[in-house]
Order: structure tokens, then sequence, then C-alpha cells
């Protein structure tokens, strides 16, 4: 498996009303990118994303499912999620993870129920939002007021970014293009249209238009970026999942335009409660993965735990040089409780009747007057400390002897 970096990650979320065709399309946008050899059908079964046997059964989604896209050398991972509202949960689930929202609507049957509500969801949660209008190989079509009901429902910043052409079986790029005939609407136009929202976002690269100067594609992603992120611009796609219409077309959409996870818009965290919650900023530490967590927090609970050990018969009570030192390495010096005597910690072979038990190489302190010789930590920082046996006092026990004051395992 190739290893992506961040920039080379898209994150997608289908979302939308129950028979607007999500299953379908992440199916055939799997196969456009040779992911799967031929796609499959929700009257077969064979869908990647609808394998539970109740899917199948009711040919419907009822649970989320992930599919990933390897294309032109991007990463793309689609959630596809149930439609019907009494499976809303995974759906909402699906748009905490992503940081683009995918709203699809079926161009047969409009603007539906479902359709609203997670529209207002994904606008609630600040996410980059894009409308595909699918299934536009269907009968008695109009697209043209359909795309006019889609900006008077959610706003003038919805804009086609691409428009179908050749009776409905491919459609025309009209962001970076100006040429060509279309079936509804002119190329020209929604040019202009969509280029006039994008540049609103930036003062220079207004005032660079409005003096006839030509936009490279670098400032025109950089700038269509921020509109997604603001808000300000909703791009509409148009694809057909059963003739391929616009598969292409999307998938290079999500290639130059859409933002990874690095670019989306962070979570909203709110600190506090009720009007004194404030909104905390998030940002990511791309040196968060280097870092480790530090020694002295795995030592901070066998400190405490010191104090509350067991003790051996004529010991006086474990002292924290004496079981921790040498249970956690955290010092290089260790003194008995009984003789007070100075040691130094080293290694030891096990012996025969602990390596049963613990396979692992025993931690012994060895002193001028007694050797001091604890059980094996797990690497773990485990919750056991094991005291210590001293070999000089005459009160402790013999070799190979369990102390009742012993922890067991």
């Amino acid at each position: 498996m190739p290893n992506y970096r961040t920039d080379d990650i898209r994150n997608l979320t289908f979302v939308g009303h129950a028979g607007s065709g999500k299953t379908t399309l992440t199916e055939a946008l799997l196969e456009k990118s040779g992911m799967i050899g031929e796609a499959g059908t929700i009257e077969r079964g064979n869908t990647t994303t609808d394998f539970d046997p109740l899917e199948k059964e009711f040919q419907s989604s009822l649970d989320s499912a992930i599919a990933s896209i390897d294309f032109e050398g991007i990463h793309i991972n689609i959630i596809d999620t149930p439609g019907f509202p009494d499976f809303r949960g995974p759906a909402l689930t699906g748009l905490a993870a992503t940081e683009t929202a995918v709203l699809v609507i079926n161009a047969q049957a409009g603007i539906e129920m479902s359709t609203r509500r997670l529209m207002r969801r994904a606008k609630r949660r600040r996410l980059c939002r894009v409308i595909v209008i699918n299934k536009i190989d269907a009968e008695e079509l109009n697209l043209e007021a359909l795309v006019r009901n889609i900006r008077e429902e959610f706003g003038p910043e919805c804009l086609p970014i691409n428009l179908p052409a050749e009776k409905l079986s491919t459609v025309r790029d009209c962001f970076f293009g100006t040429e060509g005939e279309t079936d509804i609407f002119s190329l020209a136009d929604a040019h202009e249209a969509i280029i006039d929202q994008v540049v609103e976002v930036n003062e220079a690269l207004m005032e660079k238009y409005l003096e006839g100067e030509e936009l490279s594609r670098e400032e025109l992603h950089d700038a269509f970026e921020q509109a997604l992120r603001e808000g300000h611009l909703v791009p509409i796609c148009f694809t057909s999942a059963l003739t391929g219409a616009g598969l292409g077309e999307f998938l290079r959409l999500c290639k130059r335009l859409l933002p990874n996870p690095a670019e989306g818009n962070p979570p909203m965290i709110m600190k506090g409660e009720g009007e004194n919650a404030e909104q905390v900023e998030i940002k990511a530490d791309p040196y968060g993965a280097r870092r480790g967590p530090r020694v002295q927090d795995h030592q901070r609970p066998l400190r405490r735990q010191a104090q509350h050990l067991p003790h051996l018969p004529g010991h006086g009570p474990p002292t924290r040089s004496c079981t921790s030192a040498t249970a956690a390495s955290r010092s290089r010096s260790a003194t008995c409780s009984r003789c007070r005597a100075a040691s130094t910690t080293k290694w030891t072979p096990a012996s025969r009747a602990t390596s049963a038990r613990w396979p692992r190489s025993t931690r012994s302190t060895t002193t001028r007057s007694c050797t001091i010789r604890t059980m094996p930590i797990p690497s773990t920082c485990s919750r056991w400390v094991f005291p210590s046996r001293c070999t000089a006092s005459p009160s402790a026990p013999r070799a190979g002897a369990r102390s009742r004051n012993w922890p067991r395992r």
C-alpha cells in the first residue's frame, strides 16, 4: 500500500435522502478508479458498502460503511451513510469524521426532507459542502429548475462547477473552462459566476481580477478552498452512476480543489457552559506523532504506590529509594530499609523459580551487606511493584519461599 502524505488524502461523507443513489455512486466511483473490476448493484446485493445481510434483504443502507479510492496519486476515503431518518445517527457520526460533506440529490425527486436537515447539520459543523446531482440519465428531468430550487433553498452560494453536455452523456468543467456547448445554461456565464464568487473572499485577488489580469490555477485553488471553508461557495456537480457521466470530473475535483485533513475547518470545541461558553481553537501539532510520553509520567504511579506496599517480616516500612528506585530504574542507587547500605543497580538473570512465572530478567541490586532482589517490572508500567527481600537479615524468608505478605499475581 502506498505511503500517502496528509496532502494526498481526501475524506468525504456521502449524505442525502434514501434513494438518492449514494451507494450506487460509491460503487461507480470504485469501478471508475479501478479499485474493483465491476460495479455491483443493489438489486443483486453485491455492492461494496452494503454487505450486511439485512441491507441486502431490504436493498437499503442501514449503517455507515467506508470505501477507499486511489486516484492519480491521491487517496480518497468515502463514508457511505444511510438515508432513512430512522438511521440518522450513523450519518451524523460520519460528518464528524471528515472535512467535506457531499450532499447527493436525486435529479428526479429533487430536494427532499433529509436533504434539508443534513445540509443544515453540515453547515452547523462548518464542513466544506459539495452538492452532487445524481441520476441525470433519468427521463423527464428539468435540471435548470432543480438548480434554481437549490439556490433558493440553500442560498446563492450554490453554483454549478460543471454542466452536463452532449445530451447528458458527459459534463464540462466551468471553473477552469470557458468554451464549449452544454445542455443547460451557458458555460461562459457559469464560469463568470463561480469565479466572481471565489474571488470575493480575497481582496487582492479581486483587484487583480477586476483589472483584467489573468488568474493562475494556484491562486484560484487557494481562493476556492478558502471559499469552501468559509461557506461562501457550495459547488454543484452533475453525475450519473449508471452511465458514468461526471465520475472522472468528480474525482479530479476531489484531487484539485477539495481540502485535505490539514486544510479543513477544525471541529468546534466549546469550553464552559451556557452563555459563558467560549470556542477553543484547535491546531494540529506537526511534531505530535514524534513526541512520546515522558518516562517521568510513567513513574509517578510507582512513586505513589510505593508508600502503600506490604513489607517483609523483620523489615521496616519500605522506603521509596529501596523499592521504587530498583523497580522503575529511576535512580542509579538504592538503600535497603533494613541495613541502610548504599548499593548500585545492575541486571542479573532470573532464578529458576522466578523465571517460571516471569520469563524476563529480574533486576537485582547488590549492596555491601545484603542483596535486594525484586521481581521484574513489565515494560508497560504495570501497577505491580514488588517489595525487596534482604538476604542479610536473619528474619528474611529463605530462598524460594513465599511470604504471606507478598502480593499475589
